[in-house]
């Protein structure tokens, strides 16, 4: 595995959802803060996003949306004022009134069409590279800019329009992509400020780093972790720990015990299976390790956590 893909993991619960709606005329819409993602596709036409808080966001055709922290948001024909934006309605309201056609205007150019999508995330060991994304990642559709993203909108989009067989198994794979893009993309922006884009971009930070999400049960060094990544222990730890914001061994301790947390919200495997997957010898180190970073011991976690068959809605 790599970061982002652990990183994802390592929060992701339930199935994602999403709809592909289509509206015309004046509309506004709320949706209120949520436990997890959201994000919006404007596949044809225009409208507004205003994120409370935030300023308002001008959305054309090509242009995705990424709101990483379940920012409470307005979508809109247009830009509106505090009354109307009081006025709006519920998102699933609006969302399930405007399938499969929208009502006609003479206006064909405020017909607007969208994917609109939520991922269910549990934020309690959010990895860094995750909670330094900003509240709003605006990506839009330039031609020649993020042509994976493009694509995966293209063949998300058909999956949702025609329904077509084995759909249950595509459209969640092709969410998960989608996400993944989008990430990849803000951290590939010229503007991006954040220590994990600079970390990964590093090429001893990110050696170290896939090597320790590679295998984390490994019995890791310094030094061997420096032999990794080609470079002397000092190199390594200075150049790791100014990227990441801890030491190697204290970013391997955090990440083992996260991946922890995972297996224990998404698996029945177990205490002994867990703590072995993570590197701990026994299940007694890995609970003495668990309730010191976290507060709270293994199976107190495994009964209050989120259980996979949570729902993505």
């Amino acid at each position: 595995m790599d970061v982002v893909s652990d990183a994802i993991s390592a929060v992701r619960v339930g199935r994602p959802s999403s709809d592909r709606v289509r509206v015309a005329g004046r509309w506004c819409a709320r949706l209120a803060p949520y436990e997890g993602a959201g994000f919006h596709v404007v596949l044809r036409g225009s409208c507004w996003l205003l994120p409370d808080g935030g300023e308002p966001v001008a959305l054309g055709a090509g242009d995705a949306v990424l709101l990483p922290h379940g920012t409470g948001h307005v979508i809109a024909d247009a830009p509106a004022d505090a009354a109307t934006v009081a006025r709006a309605v519920s998102f699933e309201r609006w969302a399930a009134g405007s399938r499969p056609h929208p009502p006609r205007t003479t206006d064909g150019d405020r017909e607007v069409e969208m994917l609109c999508g939520k991922y269910r995330l549990d934020r309690s060991h959010t990895h860094p590279l995750l909670a330094e994304l900003p509240p709003l990642v605006h990506l839009p559709g330039r031609a020649g800019h993020h042509p994976e993203l493009r694509a995966a909108i293209g063949l998300l989009g058909g999956e949702l329009d025609e329904r077509r067989p084995g759909a249950c198994l595509a459209l969640p794979s092709l969410l998960d992509l989608l996400l993944v893009y989008m990430i990849r993309s803000w951290m590939a922006a010229e503007n991006t400020a954040g220590a994990w884009p600079a970390a990964l971009g590093d090429p001893v930070a990110a050696a170290a780093l896939r090597a320790l999400h590679s295998d984390p049960a490994a019995p890791w060094t310094v030094d061997r972790l420096a032999a990794e990544a080609g470079v002397s222990r000092p190199t390594l730890a200075r150049r790791f720990t100014a990227l990441v914001g801890r030491p190697p061994m204290a970013y391997l301790t955090w990440w083992r015990l996260t991946r922890a947390a995972a297996l224990l919200r998404d698996t029945g495997d177990p205490l002994a299976t867990v703590a072995r997957h993570v590197g701990y010898a026994s299940p007694y180190a890995l609970s003495h390790a668990f309730r010191r970073e976290f507060g709270t011991t293994p199976g107190q976690y495994r009964s209050g956590a989120v259980t996979p068959s949570a729902s993505g809605s």
